[in-house]
């Protein structure tokens, strides 16, 4: 079996309610980290899908952020104060002529911010009785999986949608990789019909824990408060058994912090020691 990571983390999970306004969101997060205490070892900091910026109304452009903007720039400060590394689970950044619906990692060391992944699963779906929504008129599309690796940590990262694709886990799972991210902002009805039963499937599938930050509650457009969008919140924290260890809210802003023992890896995979027992992906792995 795999070497396990060497110490127990301190995660914190964010869930939010952002809006069509960076400043806005900027100013959310710093208020949910105001409690956060700087210890001697770093801890993590993960947040949602579009922490920086949510699109309430379908139609209206996106112009998407470049990591030379100022808002990275406080992020900095704020990891470096807190001693943390921030994870912003997905949010517009622009890449020369694309825009991407992208992960960023903020350290506590002053370098620069860098993109860690981008979501391979565009979200163009019809729900019945539903506007459509069709994220692939505005972003490009990740071509491959991508961990995070963190103090020993080996981190498999995915981005909202990506949930439904069990191919992506299993490669994951196959590395394997200690916890799998999973930044959301899922609509109330499928949340309501999904959410509980997807994410646990993946821990319990890839036997690591799953960290899911989520966009919570009532999202009023800065323009135009007639606008407005409903996300699903219950941010989560799975352990590898499929065990949930934290749920937040269904409708607000909030933060937990909480402490991965990776013991509890070794503890699931000895008794059910999957890694022994699977067989090459029939037809090849798509990755």
């Amino acid at each position: 079996m795999p070497p396990l990571p060497h110490a127990p983390q301190m995660v914190y999970l964010v869930q939010m309610t952002s809006i069509d306004d960076l400043n806005y969101n900027l100013s959310q997060i710093q208020d949910l980290l105001a409690s956060i205490k700087p210890q001697k070892n770093t801890s993590f900091v993960f947040l949602p899908e579009n922490a920086l910026y949510l699109r309430i109304k379908e139609s209206s452009p996106i112009n998407g952020i470049e990591l030379s903007d100022p808002g990275f720039i406080e992020l900095q400060n704020l990891a470096k104060q807190k001693n943390c590394y921030i994870h912003i689970g997905s949010s517009p950044i622009k890449d020369k002529t694309h825009l991407l619906n992208a992960s960023v990692l903020v350290t506590p060391k002053g370098e620069a911010p860098q993109i860690t992944y981008e979501k391979l699963h565009l979200f163009d779906i019809q729900l019945e009785n539903q506007k459509p929504i069709k994220e692939s008129d505005v972003f490009r599309a990740g071509i491959k999986p991508k961990t995070l690796k963190l103090a020993g940590w080996t981190f498999g990262q995915s981005i909202c949608y990506d949930l439904r694709f069990s191919e992506l886990y299993q490669f994951y799972a196959r590395l394997p990789v200690d916890a799998l991210l999973i930044p959301s902002a899922f609509l109330v009805p499928t949340g309501q019909a999904h959410w509980h039963i997807l994410t646990r499937a993946r821990a319990i599938e890839s036997q690591s824990f799953v960290i899911a930050p989520a966009q919570a509650g009532t999202h009023l457009s800065k323009g135009d408060p007639n606008l407005k969008r409903q996300t699903f919140g219950h941010s989560m924290i799975i352990d590898p058994w499929g065990k949930i260890l934290a749920e937040l809210s269904p409708d607000r802003a909030e933060i937990i912090a909480f402490e991965l023992d990776p013991l509890s890896i070794n503890h699931v995979r000895t008794q059910i020691p999957m890694h022994q027992h699977r067989k090459p992906i029939l037809g090849g792995n798509s990755f």
